[in-house]
């Protein structure tokens, strides 16, 4: 059994940081991207960021990139997502995800990922 717990949301006031993290059990975690994704009250579930199963790739949505850095601690099982200059735009529930599949491309697309952990709220005021 795959799980995935969230951690590190709260309140910001604009122009802050948060650091998420996402703790990972119960699948070879070095052999699978991982995916971050948010939803915002009303809209749909909206792609951040993804790493690759190694590290060395990293990909973000057009509206964080040069804000948001996403790493990963294979010994630890733990992706990371930093966030900074953060905008109220960016409130939002905070998902990490898994991929289905063991190595290649991370993929912006929801239905890639198979396990998601429970969420993490982050809230923006401006």
């Amino acid at each position: 059994q795959v799980q995935l717990v969230e951690s590190g949301g709260g309140l910001v006031q604009a122009g802050g940081s948060l650091r998420l993290s996402c703790a990972a059990s119960g699948r070879i975690f070095s052999s699978y991207n991982m995916g971050w994704f948010r939803q915002a009250p009303g809209k749909e579930r909206e792609f951040v960021s993804a790493i690759s199963y190694s590290g060395g790739s990293t990909y973000y949505s057009d509206s964080v990139k040069g804000r948001f850095a996403v790493s990963r601690d294979n010994a630890r099982s733990t992706v990371y997502l930093q966030m900074n200059k953060l905008r109220p735009e960016d409130t939002a529930v905070y998902y990490c995800a898994v991929s289905r599949t063991r190595w290649g491309t991370p993929s912006d697309r929801s239905y890639e990922y198979d396990y998601w952990g429970q969420g993490t709220q982050v809230t923006v005021s401006s």
